[in-house]
């Protein structure tokens, strides 16, 4: 069975949002580098890296990058989608290993072969998503008891990793900084996905920002996005680039998948 349409234009999208996200952790790393030695470290919880020009050239290049992901997610399934950021991962590898000086070993190089070769295995078994005519019925869909169960174990276990092990363990351990903004990023792919099917309808002539559900979404991906931008930028600001960009993608593709499951209710086949 060939490819639909639509699940090529998503491809394309993803792959060109891959390219500027991968470049724009490393020229925001820079602008944190740059940011720290004149002020608090945004590792220690200081935001001096807003006043940094080279930090906000690094936002942009992932705006446009997070732009062209969105709207891959109107076009094709989230389980599609998510892990064709693999590509992301060996642009800020390379980049890192070059720009930074942030040596990527063999087992670095390994693992991102394996993120490459288990991302391309789940779009070749990607499902074809089913036509959804309205926001109304991915609002159907997220209010349905699995997939709200889901999103309040998400809640509770984000609430744990910030009040409770982030004072403790954030400068120590990257995965408390990554498991914030993975858990948190399942919640937004499926709340981007929501939006991008609304844009695309409303764009078609049948307005979706009549409904109080549209703003919903909208309001989670705002939210959402500025949690994990905070702690992305304490993560980047820690540890290695060419270590945060493997963990995190590999997280929450995981993550990701598991929501979209719960959400569709469509397996890889």
């Amino acid at each position: 069975m060939g490819i639909s349409s639509d699940n090529v234009h998503g491809l394309v999208l993803a792959l060109s949002s891959s390219f500027f996200i991968g470049s724009s952790f490393i020229v925001k790393k820079k602008g944190l580098k740059k940011a720290g030695v004149n002020g608090v470290r945004a590792g220690s919880g200081g935001h001096s890296y807003l006043y940094e020009p080279l930090w906000w050239t690094g936002m942009l290049t992932m705006i446009v990058g997070e732009i062209a992901n969105f709207a891959a997610y109107a076009y094709a399934p989230a389980i599609l989608v998510t892990p064709l950021g693999a590509l992301s991962i060996i642009v800020s590898a390379v980049l890192a290993h070059f720009i930074l000086d942030e040596k990527l070993h063999i087992f670095g190089v390994l693992g991102c072969v394996l993120c490459v070769v288990g991302s391309t295995s789940i779009v070749l078994h990607a499902p074809q998503e089913r036509a959804i005519q309205s926001v109304k019925e991915v609002w159907h869909l997220a209010t349905e008891p699995g997939f709200l169960v889901y999103a309040c174990i998400v809640l509770v276990v984000v609430l744990i990793l910030i009040f409770l092990l982030v004072p403790r363990y954030g400068q120590k351990n990257m995965l408390v900084y990554i498991g914030i903004c993975s858990l948190m990023g399942s919640l937004t792919v499926m709340s981007v996905k929501a939006l991008g099917i609304a844009l695309k309808l409303t764009f078609s002539g049948f307005n979706q920002f009549i409904y109080f559900q549209t703003w919903f979404f909208t309001v989670v991906v705002i939210v959402s996005c500025l949690l994990q931008l905070n702690y992305l930028n304490k993560a980047l600001d820690t540890f290695n680039t060419a270590v945060i960009s493997p963990v995190y993608y590999v997280m929450f593709t995981t993550v990701t998948i598991i929501a979209s499951i719960i959400m569709f209710k469509k397996l890889p086949h």
